[in-house]
């Protein structure tokens, strides 16, 4: 079977930034759903458009094709009281910016005694990737996953 919209595609993947350090690997394959859901990377995509079971490919990709360009604007200082007592680089927090309604997700990559660092970026933003797949199965996608436009499970999906 062909890769066409409104198909699942099931690939084994590896990411690499652009020294070719593994940043990712597959253990289990991975499925999305084909034809434009925002479910894998869109130049991954359009790549593995009309291939079949067993076609591997290498697809590099800026940072505007995957998590962006690294944007300094996001690294806040924030005072030391308003996080937990347990707070450690590394933990994660969602947050906003003072009369925003657009939330991210911030990484703690600082403590000092009065403020914690925290960055709004992707962990991989700014990088240039390079995704590495093969395609290991195709399958018509079901009304339901096309309808809630992405990829349920073998025994269906709760909303």
């Amino acid at each position: 079977m062909r890769i066409e919209k409104d198909t699942v595609v099931s690939l084994q993947y590896e990411l690499f930034d652009s020294s070719g350090n593994l940043i990712e690997k597959t253990e289990e394959p991975i499925s999305y759903l084909h034809g434009g859901y925002d479910g894998i990377f869109p130049m991954v995509e359009e790549a593995l458009h009309e291939k079949e079971i067993g076609y591997s490919c290498t697809v590099s990709m800026e940072p505007e094709h995957t998590f962006g360009e690294y944007d300094s604007t996001l690294v806040r200082l924030e005072p030391r009281n308003a996080f937990p007592e347990n707070v450690e680089v590394g933990m994660r927090f969602e947050g906003a910016a003072e009369d925003s309604d657009d939330y991210l997700i911030y990484t703690v990559t600082d403590i000092a005694e009065d403020q914690v660092v925290v960055d709004g970026n992707h962990p991989l933003a700014g990088m240039k990737l390079n995704f590495t797949c093969t395609v290991i199965d195709v399958r018509p996608a079901t009304s339901e996953e096309v309808a809630h436009q992405h990829v349920h499970g073998p025994q269906g999906h709760l909303h």
